[in-house]
């Protein structure tokens, strides 16, 4: 036993001045840190400019132009009598004000209607990621802890058979056991010095990925409690989880935008036949010293108001042949809106599965832990007075690590399925993460 508590306290060992960090901490870099999440905020900022462009097409353009030159004009006349030759060289400049104002235009009210469901869009793309960022940190969190608590195990495992093949060779040389012994304690100490090696490559892989998502190193991460009780979802029934993930899930949102987008999009391409009915006026200004019949300079300023309309009357075909486009691209988004929410349904169903027998799984593998370290302390005391042989002892004590090592697992798997199946409701926020972070030890 003191080696068992030297060899975890070997691998958990840390500075007096480290401070663990917890998964909350873990989460905040990784949203401050994470290229994909800031890639999907980007989006969001990008995707919400659809609706001020959308509403640019009801109001008004307005546009000022300029212009000046000059111009030299020489003239050879045939007939001096009649007509002088002459050189002449004179300026023109001017400009104009022009504004057009929509009146009458179908297509630009519904590509209006349509900027709002890209908004919608834009926002369910990045609920999603959000949520999948919550996620993501904390499976990365948990399989730190994982690999940690495996790397702990080992070495206490490891600790264990040294132990074990100490004493089978001193067995053996005072004739109390066989060479048998001390040969199968040689063979678990050999295996569980390859399996120290995994874990600690395994370790570092799992730190390196925390690391790729948050850009830090931790020292220490906070552990679960241990005592700590995991319970099954609430409500603690599969179909109102389905019934959530159908109706408010994040795919299935972005999923009905997109089916509202295709169905505006067939309405915009019908409404190609209708007419248009703009309001235009104009005012400009052209000033002249001279021009190609006189000498004289001029001023001139005119405005211009009126009413423009615009009848398509044939196009070759093209917008009877994109409203068959928009028609059957309108019934693939039907499709699709009705695969993501029987995908929704599937994540959630499966989901709630997994917590709910994860919580089952917990209670069992507790249970085996203690009927685990009882068979081991038989085994032991059978062994110090010879109804056991060694290799008794090595596979309680193997069962006895696998099963410590499968309960953290069990544990860990539980929670992040917890978080995967409020993700599949869409309703995974970092409150969420908060509660599970209060399972946390100190």
């Amino acid at each position: 036993m003191t080696r068992f508590i030297a060899a975890i306290a070997f691998v958990v060992a840390l500075p007096l001045n480290a401070r663990a960090e917890d998964l909350l901490q873990v989460y905040r870099d990784a949203r401050a840190y994470d290229a994909q999440y800031a890639a999907a905020r980007f989006a969001l900022q990008a995707g919400q400019e659809k609706l001020p462009q959308g509403r640019s097409l009801l109001l008004p353009t307005i546009g000022l132009s300029a212009n000046v030159s000059d111009t030299r004009l020489q003239l050879d006349s045939d007939n001096t009598a009649l007509l002088p030759s002459y050189n002449r060289t004179f300026n023109t400049n001017g400009y104009a004000l022009n504004l057009s104002q929509p009146i009458y235009r179908k297509q630009n009210l519904l590509q209006y209607d349509e900027a709002g469901y890209q908004v919608k869009q834009a926002e369910a793309t990045f609920g999603q990621a959000a949520q999948d960022l919550i996620v993501r940190a904390a499976q990365a969190y948990f399989d730190v802890l994982a690999a940690r608590d495996t790397l702990t195990l080992v070495v206490a495992q490891k600790a264990a058979i040294s132990e074990q093949l100490a004493q089978a060779k001193r067995n053996f040389e005072v004739g109390t056991a066989t060479i048998t012994d001390t040969h199968e304690a040689q063979a678990r100490y050999d295996l569980i010095v390859a399996q120290e090696i995994a874990a600690q490559n395994d370790l570092q892989n799992k730190n390196s990925a925390l690391q790729q998502l948050t850009g830090k190193e931790y020292a220490h991460l906070s552990p679960l409690r241990k005592n700590v009780k995991l319970t099954p979802p609430n409500p603690n029934d599969a179909q109102s989880w389905v019934d959530l993930a159908e109706k408010q899930s994040y795919p299935v949102q972005l999923q009905q935008a997109t089916t509202e987008i295709a169905n505006l999009e067939m309405k915009r391409n019908a409404a190609g036949h209708y007419p248009t009915l703009d309001l235009v006026a104009s005012y400009g200004q052209i000033n002249q010293t001279g021009s190609s019949l006189t000498a004289v300079g001029s001023s001139a300023n005119q405005g211009v108001v009126g009413l423009q309309l615009a009848v398509p009357l044939y196009q070759g075909g093209a917008i009877s042949s994109r409203e068959r486009e928009a028609a059957a691209n309108y019934e693939k988004a039907r499709q699709d809106l009705e695969n993501a929410r029987r995908s929704a349904a599937l994540t959630a169903h499966q989901s709630y599965l997994g917590v709910v027998n994860g919580v089952a799984q917990v209670g069992a593998l507790e249970q085996a832990l203690v009927s685990s370290q009882s068979a081991l302390d038989s085994n032991k005391l059978g062994y110090e007075v010879g109804v056991r042989i060694n290799i008794d002892v090595l596979n309680a004590q193997q069962q006895l690590f696998s099963t410590e090592r499968d309960l953290a697992l069990a544990r860990y798997n539980t929670i992040t399925t917890q978080l995967k199946l409020k993700a599949a409701a869409g309703s995974l926020r970092e409150d969420d993460l908060e509660q599970v972070n209060l399972a946390l030890a100190p």
